[in-house]
């Protein structure tokens, strides 16, 4: 019974994960606007640094959390880091003055790489057949939250700014009991290795990622398909404002559809086109199916054509579980938490580093500097970077693994 139960936390822990991000996002300015005693323009110099706050503490404590769950157990690691994930948001939700609130969004930072942890857990409870199923299941959880955070951010912060943070928090240590009473240990004694300081450090845990060439290969593949997706997050609104004149109102819709699509490819059809094409081919496939959507987002003249390609570009997403399949199915169980922690800081690098190229890009094609008006650049630059991805892929794979035919 608690058996059957692990993927369903899993599943809702990180759903809450995302939500904890997502609900968060339209309120988090005004409570900085309130402690700073300013406006939209002088918070905006905190707003920054305090996102990005979190990214740079996911890249540090990504490879400690994943290597501590090598040696201690997954079960202990996963719990204590929801509880502290609850705890970031009651000092975020209480917090007095800004850095309080730079102290919470670190605690929040370091505690919500979970999926470290968590994707290591599905690796051990996996099999060959129900890998891609497994990972979808990751995926549908990243697609729910996209769409339910911001929207219920929205709701709960209708009665206060400070209430979304506390209402994270609640849904977060209720999660806490119930994997206290459900959730079964999945790496046995014998698998555990030891605890090494040298796989805690964030540069020097990316050295598990040459564990064997395709696990290194596909870390780049997963790479540049990272830097294209956060890229495209962090100028969509500003996209669809210039372009279309949208409001919050277009941008939640064409969100929603976003999360919508992404969980009903990554958490149903997954499992069914991943078994019948093969994890090299659905990686692959996906890859050029997203290349394409991210030329279409950046030249499409009408704002109604979005709703259009976003299916198109959710499809495309079977490329992230099929990567996934393929990396832990390569893997030893005693180094999954080691290697899905080195992925996670590799995540988290991009996040950091894909904002800043998009939205200079961004500006440089709505400025005049480039010589023509381009507001789609930050999209073909994503676009560029998804190629790759599918290049080094289709040679990575051809050289260490499956092949893909056809």
């Amino acid at each position: 019974m608690a058996r059957s139960a692990a993927p369903r936390f899993i599943f809702v822990t990180l759903l809450l994960d995302i939500l904890g991000i997502g609900i968060i996002i339209p309120v988090l300015p005004e409570v900085v606007e309130a402690l700073v005693g300013a406006g939209e323009t002088e918070a905006a110099r905190y707003y920054g640094p305090l996102v990005a706050t979190y990214a740079v503490m996911q890249t540090l404590f990504s490879p400690l959390l994943g290597a501590l769950s090598d040696r201690y157990g997954r079960r202990p690691v996963l719990l204590l880091s929801m509880f502290g994930m609850g705890v970031s948001y009651v000092v975020m939700g209480l917090a007095p003055s800004l850095w309080v609130l730079f102290v919470g969004r670190c605690l929040a930072g370091v505690t919500g790489a979970t999926i470290t942890t968590a994707n290591a857990y599905m690796a051990d409870i996996s099999t060959a057949e129900t890998r891609a199923k497994n990972f979808g299941l990751v995926g549908a959880a990243f697609g729910v939250g996209f769409v339910l955070g911001p929207a219920l951010g929205g709701l709960l912060g209708e009665y206060g700014p400070r209430v979304p943070f506390f209402g994270a928090a609640v849904a977060v240590f209720a999660n806490v009991v119930w994997g206290t009473l459900v959730l079964p240990e999945s790496l046995p004694e014998e698998r555990r290795r030891a605890f090494g300081w040298a796989d805690a450090n964030p540069l020097s845990g990316l050295a598990n990622l040459s564990v064997n060439p395709l696990v290194a290969g596909l870390a780049g593949v997963l790479m540049l398909q990272s830097l294209a997706q956060r890229g495209l997050e962090s100028v969509w609104v500003l996209y669809t404002g210039y372009r279309y004149g949208w409001g919050p109102q277009e941008n939640g819709l064409s969100l929603a559809v976003v999360g919508v699509g992404a969980a009903i490819v990554q958490g149903g059809l997954v499992r069914r086109i991943v078994p019948r094409f093969g994890e090299p081919r659905s990686l692959l496939g996906g890859l050029l199916l997203t290349t394409v959507a991210f030329c279409l987002y950046g030249s499409v003249p009408q704002g109604w054509m979005i709703l259009v390609v976003i299916p198109l570009g959710s499809l495309g997403a079977i490329a992230g579980p099929s990567l996934m399949s393929l990396v832990t199915g390569s893997v030893e169980p005693e180094r999954q938490g080691a290697v899905q922690g080195a992925l996670a800081s590799l995540q988290s690098l991009t996040t950091i580093v894909a904002p800043l190229l998009a939205t200079a890009l961004f500006v440089m094609g709505t400025d005049g500097t480039m010589g023509l008006t381009l507001p789609g650049a930050p999209f073909y630059l994503s676009a560029v970077f998804l190629l790759a991805a599918w290049a080094v892929g289709l040679v990575i794979l051809r050289r260490h693994g499956p092949t893909p035919s056809g």
